[in-house]
Protein backbone atom coordinates (compact mmCIF):
# COMPACT_ATOMS: atom_id res chain seq x y z
CA UNK A 1 0.00 0.00 0.00
CA UNK A 2 1.02 3.59 -0.55
CA UNK A 3 -0.38 6.58 1.31
CA UNK A 4 -0.48 10.04 -0.18
CA UNK A 5 -0.55 12.65 2.57
CA UNK A 6 0.19 16.27 3.40
CA UNK A 7 1.96 16.96 6.71
CA UNK A 8 -0.47 17.82 9.48
CA UNK A 9 -3.55 17.60 7.26
CA UNK A 10 -6.44 15.22 7.90
CA UNK A 11 -4.35 12.52 6.22
CA UNK A 12 -2.32 12.37 9.44
CA UNK A 13 -5.11 10.21 10.88
CA UNK A 14 -4.66 7.62 8.12
CA UNK A 15 -0.88 7.78 8.61
CA UNK A 16 -1.33 7.04 12.32
CA UNK A 17 -3.64 4.11 11.60
CA UNK A 18 -1.22 2.62 9.09
CA UNK A 19 1.58 2.68 11.64
CA UNK A 20 -0.73 1.26 14.32
CA UNK A 21 -1.76 -1.57 12.00
CA UNK A 22 1.79 -2.84 11.62
CA UNK A 23 1.12 -3.44 7.91
CA UNK A 24 3.83 -2.61 5.36
CA UNK A 25 3.24 0.62 3.45
CA UNK A 26 4.99 3.41 1.62
CA UNK A 27 4.12 7.09 1.90
CA UNK A 28 4.60 10.11 -0.32
CA UNK A 29 3.86 13.70 0.61
CA UNK A 30 1.74 16.02 -1.49
CA UNK A 31 2.21 19.78 -1.59
CA UNK A 32 -1.18 21.43 -1.22
CA UNK A 33 0.26 24.93 -1.58
CA UNK A 34 1.02 24.53 -5.27
CA UNK A 35 -1.55 24.52 -8.06
CA UNK A 36 -1.82 21.92 -9.33
CA UNK A 37 -0.96 19.99 -6.17
CA UNK A 38 2.17 17.94 -6.74
CA UNK A 39 3.67 14.91 -5.06
CA UNK A 40 7.17 14.87 -3.65
CA UNK A 41 8.16 13.11 -6.86
CA UNK A 42 6.86 16.00 -8.96
CA UNK A 43 3.69 14.35 -10.25
CA UNK A 44 0.45 16.28 -10.66
CA UNK A 45 -1.59 14.77 -7.81
CA UNK A 46 -4.87 15.03 -9.72
CA UNK A 47 -3.54 12.37 -12.10
CA UNK A 48 -3.45 10.06 -9.07
CA UNK A 49 -6.56 11.27 -7.26
CA UNK A 50 -8.92 13.34 -9.41
CA UNK A 51 -10.51 14.73 -6.24
CA UNK A 52 -7.25 16.59 -5.70
CA UNK A 53 -7.02 16.19 -1.94
CA UNK A 54 -5.48 13.86 0.62
CA UNK A 55 -5.53 11.21 1.90
CA UNK A 56 -5.44 8.67 -0.89
CA UNK A 57 -4.31 5.08 -0.51
CA UNK A 58 -3.01 2.97 -3.39
CA UNK A 59 -3.95 -0.60 -2.55
CA UNK A 60 -1.79 -3.60 -3.27
CA UNK A 61 -4.10 -4.57 -6.14
CA UNK A 62 -3.54 -1.18 -7.77
CA UNK A 63 -6.91 0.34 -6.90
CA UNK A 64 -7.09 3.78 -5.29
CA UNK A 65 -9.11 4.30 -2.12
CA UNK A 66 -9.94 7.86 -1.03
CA UNK A 67 -11.65 9.56 1.93
CA UNK A 68 -9.98 9.17 5.30
CA UNK A 69 -12.93 7.54 7.04
CA UNK A 70 -12.97 4.77 4.41
CA UNK A 71 -9.19 4.40 4.36
CA UNK A 72 -8.89 4.06 8.13
CA UNK A 73 -11.60 1.41 8.36
CA UNK A 74 -10.11 -0.50 5.44
CA UNK A 75 -6.68 -0.55 7.08
CA UNK A 76 -8.16 -1.55 10.44
CA UNK A 77 -9.97 -4.47 8.82
CA UNK A 78 -6.69 -5.73 7.31
CA UNK A 79 -5.19 -6.02 10.81
CA UNK A 80 -8.06 -7.20 13.05
CA UNK A 81 -5.66 -8.35 15.76
CA UNK A 82 -4.75 -4.69 16.42
CA UNK A 83 -8.37 -3.92 17.39
CA UNK A 84 -8.37 -0.54 15.66
CA UNK A 85 -12.04 -1.01 14.76
CA UNK A 86 -14.75 -3.30 16.13
CA UNK A 87 -15.87 -6.17 13.94
CA UNK A 88 -18.15 -5.40 11.01
CA UNK A 89 -21.84 -5.97 11.67
CA UNK A 90 -21.62 -5.36 15.41
CA UNK A 91 -23.18 -2.47 17.30
CA UNK A 92 -19.73 -1.25 18.45
CA UNK A 93 -18.78 -0.89 14.76
CA UNK A 94 -21.76 1.36 14.22
CA UNK A 95 -20.75 3.34 17.31
CA UNK A 96 -17.36 3.79 15.66
CA UNK A 97 -19.03 5.01 12.48
CA UNK A 98 -21.21 7.31 14.57
CA UNK A 99 -18.08 8.96 15.99
CA UNK A 100 -16.33 9.07 12.62
CA UNK A 101 -19.29 10.86 11.06
CA UNK A 102 -19.50 13.28 13.98
CA UNK A 103 -15.80 14.10 13.70
CA UNK A 104 -16.00 14.50 9.93
CA UNK A 105 -19.06 16.73 9.79
CA UNK A 106 -19.01 18.57 13.11
CA UNK A 107 -15.30 18.91 13.97
CA UNK A 108 -13.25 18.60 10.79
CA UNK A 109 -15.47 20.78 8.59
CA UNK A 110 -15.92 23.45 11.25
CA UNK A 111 -12.14 23.82 11.51
CA UNK A 112 -11.83 24.64 7.80
CA UNK A 113 -12.89 28.32 8.10
CA UNK A 114 -10.27 28.78 10.82
CA UNK A 115 -7.62 28.04 8.22
CA UNK A 116 -9.24 29.57 5.15
CA UNK A 117 -11.75 32.12 6.43
CA UNK A 118 -11.50 35.55 4.85
CA UNK A 119 -11.74 37.54 8.08
CA UNK A 120 -11.80 37.28 11.87
CA UNK A 121 -15.59 37.34 12.00
CA UNK A 122 -15.82 34.20 9.88
CA UNK A 123 -13.14 32.51 11.97
CA UNK A 124 -14.74 33.50 15.28
CA UNK A 125 -18.08 32.18 14.05
CA UNK A 126 -16.51 28.84 13.16
CA UNK A 127 -14.82 28.60 16.55
CA UNK A 128 -18.13 29.39 18.20
CA UNK A 129 -19.83 26.54 16.32
CA UNK A 130 -17.18 24.15 17.63
CA UNK A 131 -17.84 24.93 21.29
CA UNK A 132 -20.95 22.75 21.83
CA UNK A 133 -19.18 19.95 19.97
CA UNK A 134 -16.23 20.27 22.34
CA UNK A 135 -18.64 20.10 25.29
CA UNK A 136 -19.93 16.75 24.02
CA UNK A 137 -16.40 15.42 23.54
CA UNK A 138 -15.38 16.68 26.97
CA UNK A 139 -18.27 14.78 28.57
CA UNK A 140 -17.30 11.56 26.80
CA UNK A 141 -13.58 11.82 27.51
CA UNK A 142 -14.17 12.56 31.18
CA UNK A 143 -15.66 9.06 31.36
CA UNK A 144 -13.37 7.03 29.08
CA UNK A 145 -9.77 7.40 27.91
CA UNK A 146 -10.75 6.91 24.26
CA UNK A 147 -13.93 7.50 22.29
CA UNK A 148 -15.01 3.85 22.33
CA UNK A 149 -13.91 3.22 25.89
CA UNK A 150 -10.59 1.75 26.90
CA UNK A 151 -9.32 0.87 23.42
CA UNK A 152 -7.68 3.27 20.96
CA UNK A 153 -9.48 3.17 17.61
CA UNK A 154 -9.37 4.83 14.23
CA UNK A 155 -11.82 7.42 15.57
CA UNK A 156 -9.18 8.54 18.03
CA UNK A 157 -6.62 8.93 15.27
CA UNK A 158 -9.08 11.21 13.48
CA UNK A 159 -10.13 13.22 16.53
CA UNK A 160 -6.52 13.67 17.66
CA UNK A 161 -5.64 15.03 14.23
CA UNK A 162 -8.51 17.53 14.21
CA UNK A 163 -8.06 18.72 17.79
CA UNK A 164 -4.34 19.23 17.19
CA UNK A 165 -5.23 21.91 14.64
CA UNK A 166 -6.25 24.28 17.44
CA UNK A 167 -2.61 25.15 18.04
CA UNK A 168 -2.07 25.98 14.35
CA UNK A 169 -4.99 28.42 14.27
CA UNK A 170 -3.95 30.05 17.57
CA UNK A 171 -7.00 28.87 19.51
CA UNK A 172 -7.00 27.48 23.03
CA UNK A 173 -8.66 24.34 24.37
CA UNK A 174 -7.98 25.41 27.95
CA UNK A 175 -11.70 25.34 28.77
CA UNK A 176 -11.72 21.63 28.01
CA UNK A 177 -9.17 19.90 30.27
CA UNK A 178 -10.31 16.42 29.25
CA UNK A 179 -9.51 17.26 25.64
CA UNK A 180 -6.06 18.51 26.57
CA UNK A 181 -5.39 15.35 28.58
CA UNK A 182 -6.66 13.29 25.65
CA UNK A 183 -4.31 15.03 23.22
CA UNK A 184 -1.35 14.30 25.48
CA UNK A 185 -2.40 10.68 25.98
CA UNK A 186 -2.86 9.98 22.28
CA UNK A 187 0.28 11.90 21.29
CA UNK A 188 2.34 9.56 23.47
CA UNK A 189 1.23 6.42 21.62
CA UNK A 190 4.02 4.83 19.56
CA UNK A 191 2.07 4.88 16.27
CA UNK A 192 1.25 8.55 16.73
CA UNK A 193 4.87 9.37 17.48
CA UNK A 194 5.93 7.48 14.35
CA UNK A 195 3.46 9.35 12.16
CA UNK A 196 4.34 12.75 13.60
CA UNK A 197 8.02 12.04 13.07
CA UNK A 198 7.45 10.80 9.52
CA UNK A 199 5.59 14.02 8.70
CA UNK A 200 8.22 16.26 10.27
CA UNK A 201 5.82 17.47 12.98
CA UNK A 202 7.89 16.60 16.04
CA UNK A 203 10.14 19.32 17.39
Amino acid sequence: MKLYYSPGACSLASHIVLFASGLPFDAESVSLREVPHTTAGGVDFTTINPKGYVPALRLDNGELLTEGVAIMQYVADQAPDKQLAPANGTLPRYRLQEWLNFISTEIHKNFSPLFFGKNDEVKDDAWGRLQPRFVLLQAQLEKTPYLLGGQFSVADAYLFTCLSWAQYVQRSLADYPALLDYLKRVAALPAVQQALKAEGLLK
